[in-house]
């Protein structure tokens, strides 16, 4: 199960009561206090691991609770604090904080424009934005334990021999959370649904993604490994198809745009052969277009033209017009299930997002 976007529920520990005690023991009269102080409950903190690729195990385990810390006791003993709560997520995990009264649908929030039965769907734009875990072995602070109470023993004074007064631990913090994965790669594979993305992903890398000759086979983001000379790699994700409308949330919509606004190069895979019916120049056109409709910037990354499935016919009269269509840029003409064309795809790869491994 692949699930990127999650909302939880997280509780920090709270801290331990402190003690109100008195040292009683044989031939030591008058004692005075002994009262421990307790201990401090254990935090949420999000992790950043890179051998997580998914939050399906925050889909299992919505509700995050640390562990409070211990109540003082008499003799000095102090409480023992609670070992913090580590939540392991995937690169790319972004962090909202959600209203304080959580709603029934995790991404439903009432309108207060709107009767009370009716509600409205809520974008991850309209949260607080508190992190954005963009980096292997990152760690968020997500919510804090509570400190331990003072035991009896910090008020004793020269007026104050046989104090009583104590603190209670203070409570840790909560809140409900959204999460939202972004997936990190280097370069990402764009196109229409049966535009080759996923043979040509496995062409290029060890992944083995679902292949099949019907539509949206790909239903969510999958990361492959490429490997350059000179121990060089880059990372390349298969995005799932686009289609027109994409930016309204049509079809997959915004699960297969998100997952693209970290990439840093885009490829644009189009059926040069037409062999559905569609013509290679109007695709890659729509989805430029797509692309300036969700987000403006997208348009200026870096971005290529990948012609596939070029051992079909048809395919050598549609690569002039794409040359033509899209001057400057580069176009490489591929077969990814016959993997011909693929060093020169490499090569660019290389020049444009290898890094040393």
């Amino acid at each position: 199960m692949f699930v990127d976007q999650i909302r939880i529920s997280a509780k920090a520990g709270d801290g331990g009561n402190g003690c109100s005690s008195f040292r009683r023991e044989k031939f030591v009269p008058k004692g005075g206090p002994d009262g421990g102080d307790g201990g401090d409950g254990g935090s949420v903190i999000l992790v950043a691991d890179p051998q997580v690729d998914t939050l399906v195990s925050l889909y299992y385990e919505p509700v995050v609770r640390a562990k409070s810390g211990g109540n003082g006791l008499g003799k000095q003993k102090y409480g023992r604090s609670a070992p913090d709560k580590i939540v392991p997520v995937p690169v790319g995990t972004l962090v909202y904080r959600m209203p304080d009264v959580a709603p029934h649908d995790p991404m439903d929030v009432p309108s207060e424009d709107e009767p009370p039965k009716r509600r409205r769907k809520i974008e991850p734009g309209d949260l607080e934005l508190l992190a954005d875990l963009n980096e292997a072995g990152v760690q968020f602070l997500l919510c804090s334990g509570g400190r331990g109470g003072k035991g009896n023993i910090h008020f004793k004074s020269s007026r104050n021999r046989a104090p009583r007064q104590f603190t209670e631990g203070t409570p840790g913090e909560e809140g409900w959370f959204f999460l939202e994965l972004r997936m990190i790669a280097d370069a990402g594979l764009v196109g229409y649904p049966n535009a080759g993305k996923s043979t040509l992903l496995g062409a290029l890398s060890a992944a083995h993604p679902k292949v099949a000759a019907y539509p949206f086979t790909t239903l969510h983001p999958m990361v492959g490994v490429m490997e350059f000379p000179g121990f060089r790699r880059a990372t390349v994700a298969d995005i799932p198809g686009l289609i027109e409308g994409a930016h309204r949330d049509v079809g997959l919509g915004h699960d297969f745009l998100r997952h693209i606004v970290r990439c840093r190069t885009l490829l644009l895979v189009v059926d040069a052969a037409g062999s559905e019916g569609r013509d290679p120049v109007e695709d890659a056109r729509q989805i430029r277009e797509e692309l300036r409709l969700y987000d403006p910037l997208l348009p200026k990354r870096p971005w290529a033209i990948v012609a596939n499935k070029t051992d079909l016919p048809g395919a050598e009269e549609n690569l002039p017009r794409l040359a033509q269509e899209f001057p400057g840029i580069p176009l490489m003409a591929i077969s990814a299930q016959k993997k011909d064309g693929l060093d020169g795809l490499k090569m660019f790869l290389d020049a444009e997002v290898g890094h040393p491994g």
